[in-house]
């Protein structure tokens, strides 16, 4: 959400950051919610003065035996109390439009970002390793000998419906040892705290990161009203929501490994093949709280953690920034993360580290107090998935495939896999 006293003191640069996301010109109308609102608001206080005055009269009026002053009196107190209320209700009515116009108006891109229009424009800014050349034509991860045994989508459609899978074997093996080294890297290394969080959340903390109203459509929520998590940003995120925390709090790191779930409205006939885009999946996600002044190093930070991962898998992968046209609607700057995948021969996103600054934050109403003193101040939020298990898992199985049909699996993992170190072509972790 945004600071309606930043739209009040300038306006048009307000408008011209919203353009570089082909978004209109909106401060004006803003502005006129903003005026109407404050005019009922200061008509209600008058009206309010006007009823205070009036009442200290009555008294005087029936103390000195002028009944018909006391009856205009009181029926000037009365009339006065009815026009307040009428006033308060509708400013209370324009505070909930403007708000509800805020909350709907996307985070104003950071101005570091490349202006474009999709992923096209794009700009890379880092690479690790080289994309391996295979002496026979490479598959995808669902046709490989090793992992179709233990990768079953048509049990998982008889279910539950498409975009599911049933995991078994060795690969559910793989995929749960995967889940539990990122945590271990990211604890033990990159030092953050351990959550374990609820996947059912309440629709405020939805609203607190954006979620909703605008993409509701995006996520389940369930016949009582809670909502299924897309993401532990949202349940990481909200951990602050409503408070005021002491300057000494932060940063606050947090990493969870959840389920995750998502309806994938509008991408019909995208990624169907496979588990690269399911319903739901498990993710490890990363969520920083921190002062303005830090979550810029932060941003830089996460990305890093992030890509540790791969490289310690051994995967290649480059680093983007996104550009205004595909940047979040709730974020102010984001690297994606893409590993190349060679059974696509393509770089394809594994995670997407982003920076919102104080826009949730205003929609959380999460502050801390300066250790200076001062007026309570808006944190910044960072999230970012470090990484995105189903499709690391793609990743690793991919990268490894031998002309046997074998997968080789990383040297990093062979400690959580007791000392396995390949999928052979029957399925089977030896």
């Amino acid at each position: 959400m945004h600071d309606i006293r930043t739209i009040r003191d300038n306006p048009a640069a307000f408008d011209a950051a919203l353009s570089r996301r082909g978004i209109a010109p909106v401060s004006s109308r803003i502005l006129a919610m903003d005026e109407a609102r404050r005019a009922k608001i200061l008509a209600a206080e008058s009206a309010q003065a006007e009823a205070n005055k009036a009442a200290k009269e009555v008294g005087a009026a029936k103390g000195r035996g002028d009944d018909a002053e006391f009856e205009r009196l009181r029926a000037l107190v009365a009339e006065k109390k009815s026009q307040i209320a009428a006033l308060n209700d509708e400013a209370k009515a324009e505070d909930t439009a403007l708000t509800d116009l805020l909350m709907g108006i996307p985070n104003l891109p950071d101005p570091s970002i490349p202006d474009g229009t999709d992923e096209a424009d794009n700009v890379e800014i880092h690479r690790f390793g080289t994309p391996p050349t295979l002496d026979f034509p490479a598959i995808e991860h669902f046709d490989i000998p090793a992992i179709r045994p233990g990768m079953d989508f048509e049990t998982a459609a008889k279910l539950s419906g498409s975009r599911f899978v049933l995991l078994s074997g060795a690969v559910a093996r793989l995929h749960r040892a995967l889940a539990q080294f990122m945590l271990d890297v990211h604890v033990e290394e990159h030092g953050l705290t351990e959550t374990i969080t609820p996947v059912l959340v309440r629709e405020e903390m939805m609203y607190g990161t954006g979620q909703l109203p605008k993409f509701g459509e995006d996520s389940y929520q369930t016949t009582n009203g809670w909502w299924l998590i897309p993401t532990a940003e949202v349940t990481l995120t909200n951990i602050v929501n409503g408070l005021t925390v002491e300057e000494s709090y932060l940063p606050r790191r947090y990493v969870a490994h959840t389920q995750c779930f998502r309806s994938e409205a509008g991408s019909a006939g995208r990624d169907t093949s496979g588990m690269l885009r399911q319903h739901q999946f498990e993710k490890v996600e990363m969520v920083s709280i921190t002062r303005p002044e830090e979550s810029a190093a932060e941003h830089d930070r996460m990305t890093s953690q992030a890509q540790a991962i791969l490289e310690k898998l051994e995967l290649p992968y480059r680093t983007v920034v996104l550009c205004t046209g595909d940047l979040g609607a709730g974020m102010r700057k984001t690297h994606d993360i893409e590993v190349w995948l060679p059974g696509q021969s393509a770089y394809r996103e594994i995670s997407s580290v982003s920076l919102a600054g104080d826009y949730q934050a205003r929609r959380m109403n999460a502050r801390y107090k300066p250790e200076g003193g001062g007026k309570p101040q808006f944190v910044h939020t960072l999230n970012g998935s470090g990484l995105a298990v189903g499709r690391t898992l793609i990743a690793v199985v991919e990268n490894g495939q031998q002309a046997d049909g074998s997968v080789v699996l990383p040297t990093a993992l062979h400690p959580y896999l007791r000392g396995k170190t390949k999928i052979n072509a029957d399925g089977q972790m030896i």
